[in-house]
């Protein structure tokens, strides 16, 4: 009866035992493949300026009529962060303001829903501010997915232990940060998911910057 009991159950474990060995290397072949493929974003080499130059000759038009944002506004938090298509690092306070910064990751729903109308501020906004992601708290993986899928390009910092979100205080995403041409916070926005619209009132009011559209 033994006997006869253990050569049933033989192919069973065997069975279960060749799924997790597929499973798990399945996964890894599939992760390698993914970080295998050329990054969707691009470098970060442009994000910074050398003092006093103007960023692709271009000069920034304000919004007419408008009433310029109020002076003051603390810096960026004084940090260093590695770019997702690899180079040098990042100082935060080098980045060539007018800025529009988005914290993001592939997990999070809102961030996904809010990330082509940053894609598109980058195209419309070309030569007049500079818009950077910050993929936080993410695999290489999944962030490397959402760009292939949304189609996002802008250059995209990475930052997985959360040291801009501490900085400022923050504990949820997706957040975005607006940064004047001098490099100071003019606004922080933790609403939720942000579409064209909202987008561009906020570069309107924070950083007197017309966006068409």
């Amino acid at each position: 009866m033994r006997t006869r009991l253990a050569a049933l159950l033989a192919p069973v474990l065997l069975a279960l035992a060749g799924c997790t060995a597929a499973g798990g290397e399945g996964a890894t072949t599939r992760d390698g493949a993914a970080q295998g493929r050329p990054s969707p974003f691009q470098d970060c080499a442009g994000l910074t300026t050398p003092a006093g130059a103007t960023p692709h000759g271009a000069v920034s038009e304000s919004v007419p009529n408008a009433a310029d944002p109020p002076a003051g506004g603390p810096p960026l938090p004084e940090l260093t962060l590695t770019c997702f298509t690899g180079g040098a690092p990042i100082a935060l306070r080098d980045v060539r303001g007018p800025a529009v910064i988005n914290l993001w990751a592939s997990w999070c729903a809102p961030c996904r829903t809010e990330l082509p109308a940053f894609q598109r501020l980058s195209e419309r906004a070309e030569g007049r501010l500079t818009v950077l992601g910050v993929n936080t708290r993410d695999t290489r993986s999944g962030a490397q997915s959402i760009g292939e899928d949304f189609g996002v390009r802008f250059p995209t910092l990475v930052d997985q232990g959360e040291s801009l979100q501490r900085s400022l205080g923050r504990s949820a995403i997706p957040l975005t940060v607006l940064v004047d041409a001098d490099g100071r916070v003019r606004h922080v926005d933790a609403s939720g998911a942000l579409d064209d619209a909202r987008l561009a009132e906020l570069v309107r009011r924070h950083l007197a910057v017309a966006v068409p559209q």
